[in-house]
């Protein structure tokens, strides 16, 4: 079986507008975050959509819901918490620059970008289980998991041929385009407030064939 995962991040928070960490904490939509989710929602009204699915993040569900309330199909959102960004578990809320800091001093990095950079993906997310000072935060290992469980509810939803829209979060998303690209595609940046990347899942295998596409104009 072979379908199509239409990703679009969630609209704007006030933790995006603040730059803090914000996997499982969760804040409202800015206006500016309700805005740019009635655009996507406008340039995806028309795509046939056989299911649309959330993190169960309020601030993903108020993006979907803008979304299917303009959908031509009207769909009923499903909420699934397997697609929830990663847990920051100690760094929940905190500013986003001082995090990463704290995260990649003790290996030589900076930034978020710097220690993907120097160490990859999955290393990047096991230096934050190991900067919790409770260890409470999601190793790549954890996160995966979780992930792979939500694809396969995925695949219990969807049918050969079909389109399903899935809201979710920035890094899992280029999480997801770092994990399984296609030669051409182009990972450059995190992906945008209300930008769209699809993936092709093809009898459980996944390829990320557009990234980051803008749906506003």
């Amino acid at each position: 079986m072979a379908y199509q995962i239409y990703f679009v991040r969630h609209g704007k928070t006030w933790y995006n507008e603040y730059e803090k960490m914000q996997g499982w904490s969760d804040t409202p939509l800015t206006d500016d975050g309700v805005e740019v989710a009635q655009k996507a929602a406008e340039a995806l009204r028309n795509v046939n959509f056989a299911a649309a699915v959330t993190s169960d993040m309020k601030r993903a569900v108020d993006t979907t819901r803008i979304i299917t309330r303009r959908n031509k199909n009207n769909l009923v959102p499903q909420e699934l918490s397997e697609f929830r960004e990663q847990f920051y578990g100690y760094f929940e809320g905190r500013s986003i620059d001082e995090s990463w800091f704290a995260i990649g001093k003790p290996h030589n990095a900076r930034t978020f970008s710097d220690i993907v950079q120097k160490y990859g993906f999955d290393a990047t997310m096991d230096f934050v289980k190991e900067a919790d000072p409770l260890h409470d935060a999601e190793s790549a290992d954890e996160y995966w998991s979780r992930i792979e469980r939500g694809f396969k509810k995925l695949d219990r939803i969807a049918h050969d041929g079909d389109k399903i829209l899935v809201v979710t979060h920035s890094i899992t998303i280029l999480g997801f385009a770092i994990r399984y690209p296609t030669p051409e595609l182009k990972v450059d940046d995190i992906p945008a407030n209300a930008s769209l990347t699809i993936m092709e899942r093809d009898n459980g295998v996944n390829k990320v064939t557009k990234y980051n596409q803008s749906l506003i104009d």
